[in-house]
């Protein structure tokens, strides 16, 4: 009977509680959170947080893939990369723009690496505006970090 109630207690589902949503809206931008990201299999990733009242994750961008990841009206959509500068550090620009559909998003970022940061660096500042067709643009703060896969 035991060995039978120890391979039912091992073999259970772990239950674990529920991420919280992130929320649809952060301070009144049209912009919400996004959750919990992973790092990319390769290359860097900037994961980007909101720096007003509400502090959450709001922008995740891929050096390797030159995709943006934001939730826009409660939709969380990957952009396209189509512009950017000169990579300046881990695989990013200090600008670049991406677009989806009628939607265009520039994202600017300050880079700072430090000694105790080995695979990745600091975002000290970045902004994100999004233009939409039809609609006002809105431009928000953010800071963050960079991680790269090793």
């Amino acid at each position: 009977m035991m060995p039978a109630l120890i391979a039912a207690f091992l073999l259970a589902p772990v239950v674990t509680a529920a991420e919280p949503r992130p929320p649809a809206s952060i301070d009144g931008y049209p912009i919400g959170g996004i959750g919990r990201q992973s790092l990319p299999a390769k290359g860097c990733a900037a994961y980007l947080f909101s720096t007003g009242e509400t502090r959450t994750l709001v922008a995740m961008a891929g050096a390797e893939a030159g995709v943006l990841r934001i939730a826009l009206d409660g939709q969380v959509r990957d952009y396209a990369r189509a512009a950017s500068g000169a990579a300046v550090d881990l695989g990013f620009a200090s600008q670049a723009r991406y677009v989806a559909g009628d939607t265009a998003v520039t994202l600017t970022m300050t880079i700072t690496r430090r000694p105790d940061l080995a695979q990745g660096a600091i975002v000290s500042d970045a902004t994100l505006l999004v233009e939409r067709g039809n609609k006002d643009g809105v431009i928000m703060p953010l800071a963050g970090m960079i991680g790269c896969a090793s």
